[in-house]
């Protein structure tokens, strides 16, 4: 297949193109003005210009079989300053606007577009188990993810395709939240955060690149899907292990107050917040997860990025 693919560049991007590269696939990056892609082996495929704020789309986009769309501003990156928050949700929605409105001009047009969410559209639920049907929540989060998936929703009346891929927590020592969460672990002050009670659902980089490829390659699979493992986990446990795994104490918890003073609003959203989601569409696929517990994912992250070093 002849794939397009946004935000390319970043964690689940780059190892989503060398994947699809790897098993003969044609990928397409679809490049902002300025962006560099030096880093990513690209022997099979084109870098196409794309500027989501003119709509701009090169013509080397034209024969593609599907898209997918990662493209959204990193959600943990410092405080959420009110133009923070404004660029979290341009990325997200605007740039989704664009692309589905660049796609209604092909006058071939993919058949199918893979386009990312997040759990959180589902906001702070405690102990209750969440799947695919699950109602959407009503915090900031959750009405970008809306917005976001409402966006890509608009591409189903032009005849494509559409999976809107709910990603979890991604595990991975080359980027996203788990050097971030190692990190007071390699100094020996790591521990809970807040009550420890909140569930996090995870999943590694590994099974989120399996996931993406069968959306693609499977015309069944439509609608959210939960990218997500069977296992989710509380944070006290997924603290334990994570310790366990640098074998490093867990010693010193993170009061809630002392988060909330650091980085505010964000404290709340991503490390404070419950969701405990299922990825009931993957289970019906019978899909077999590489890492479906946390103590071998974690053991098989740690030691895949000693073995790239």
């Amino acid at each position: 297949m002849k794939i397009l693919i946004t935000g390319s560049t970043g964690l689940v991007g780059t190892a989503l193109t060398q994947d699809l590269q790897r098993v003969g696939h044609t990928v397409c990056r679809l490049v902002r003005p300025g962006t560099s892609t030096q880093a990513i082996g690209n022997s099979q495929g084109f870098d196409v210009n794309w500027n989501p704020a003119t709509g701009e789309l090169g013509g080397v986009a034209v024969g593609a079989d599907a898209v997918v769309n990662l493209a959204g501003a990193s959600i943990a990156d410092g405080r959420w300053t009110p133009q923070r928050k404004q660029l979290l949700r341009s990325s997200r929605i605007d740039t989704t606007r664009a692309l589905v409105q660049a796609l209604a001009k092909m006058s071939a047009r993919p058949r199918a577009l893979i386009s990312a969410s997040a759990t959180g559209i589902y906001g702070n639920r405690g102990d209750e188990t969440l799947t695919e049907a699950s109602q959407p929540g009503n915090d900031f989060l959750s009405e970008i993810a809306k917005e976001w998936e409402s966006e890509a929703l608009k591409a189903e009346a032009l005849g494509i395709r559409l999976v809107r891929a709910r990603f979890g927590v991604i595990l991975s020592k080359q980027g996203g939240a788990l050097p971030q969460m190692m990190r007071p672990f390699q100094f020996g002050v790591g521990g809970k955060i807040g009550t420890g009670k909140q569930w996090m659902s995870w999943i590694t980089l590994d099974d989120v690149v399996a996931t993406l490829r069968l959306a693609l390659e499977n015309a069944n699979i439509t609608g959210p899907l939960n990218v997500v493992s069977p296992q989710p986990v509380t944070n006290a446990e997924f603290t334990k292990l994570l310790a366990a795994a640098l074998h490093r104490p867990a010693l010193f918890p993170a009061p809630a107050f002392a988060l909330r003073l650091l980085l505010g609003e964000l404290a709340d959203a991503l490390l404070l917040s419950s969701q405990r989601v299922l990825p009931a569409q993957l289970q019906k696929l019978n899909y077999a997860f590489l890492h479906p517990d946390l103590r071998t994912a974690l053991s098989a992250v740690l030691a895949k990025s000693i073995a790239t070093m």
